[in-house]
């Protein structure tokens, strides 16, 4: 997998391009973590190159949302497939996260 990063003004945009499996999972996790941590928490995941997603993936999108909902944040996702929010949705993890349409439209959020 590979997890393009991007600033965007005081935002950090990741967009990783293949499937979130167990494999690649942790390395999301750790640039997601890194992100969070030197943007306090002002990261979207472009999730629109992610075909398909499996439990270590859904994993690592629940503990980096936990992680941002202890400052009172959301993780953000944005450009999300129909197959990736029918899983989250099947796995009651859907409400964890913010969802936009665009970077464009997740960026303005943080206004």
């Amino acid at each position: 997998m590979d997890i393009g990063s991007e600033k965007k003004g005081a935002v950090t945009v990741l967009k990783p391009k293949g499937p979130l499996v167990h494999g690649d999972a942790d390395a999301l996790k750790q640039s997601l973590l890194e992100a969070v941590v030197s943007n306090l928490g002002r990261v979207v995941l472009d999730a629109s190159a992610i075909p398909y997603v499996d439990s270590r993936g859904l994993e690592v999108l629940e503990e980096v949302s936990d992680e941002l909902s202890q400052s009172g944040q959301a993780l953000k996702l944005c450009g999300s497939t129909e197959t990736l929010r029918e899983v989250l949705n099947i796995a009651d993890l859907a409400p964890m996260f913010e969802y936009y349409e665009d970077v464009n439209s997740a960026l303005r959020s943080f206004l």
